[in-house]
């Protein structure tokens, strides 16, 4: 029996939300318990030169439902990057995944082979869905996830492994 890409990229992308806004949670308890302005850690960032973590967060979501709106070939949903808040970015991941479950799984039918295509700053890039899917948008996907939650551990947060990976 083969994958679906349905199969391959919705049940991942809510997985890993899920396990994001709980990462989130104990992020915003650990600024309370240490009397942290919340804006501590929404607002770091590992280097100088890289996104604070509201940013990973909104680039993630992009990413997710971005990814399922060209492979189901249907409305992506903006989402304006104002979130500033706990309550906000967990409201943004909540939205997120509303979308990615809404998308029906029959709308992924042949996904791996219609051209997908993404506009960057530089370029127009087009690409199988398929390899879309497994060569650019998760890999972009884990790589903001992984992102917020380095920035959270970094700055002192306790999480570990298995925060990350939503629990087993």
């Amino acid at each position: 029996m083969s994958l679906s890409m349905h199969q391959i990229s919705v049940p991942i992308f809510v997985r890993q939300l899920n396990a994001l806004a709980a990462l989130l949670t104990k992020g915003e308890a650990f600024a309370q318990d240490k009397g942290l302005a919340p804006a501590a850690l929404i607002d770091a960032r590992l280097a100088p030169d890289m996104l604070p973590l509201a940013r990973q967060i909104q680039i993630a979501s992009d990413a997710a439902k971005g990814a399922c709106a060209r492979l189901a070939d249907v409305e992506n949903p903006a989402f304006a990057d104002t979130e500033t808040s706990f309550a906000e970015l967990q409201d943004r991941i909540a939205r997120t995944i509303a979308f990615v479950e809404s998308v029906a799984a029959d709308r992924f039918e042949g996904s791996e082979t219609r051209v997908v295509t993404m506009k960057t700053r530089d370029a127009t890039l087009e690409f199988t869905g398929q390899i879309f899917l497994l060569h650019v948008a998760l890999p972009n996907f884990f790589f903001h996830i992984s992102t917020a939650y380095a920035i959270l551990r970094h700055n002192g947060v306790p999480i570990g492994k298995l925060d990350y990976l939503g629990g087993l």
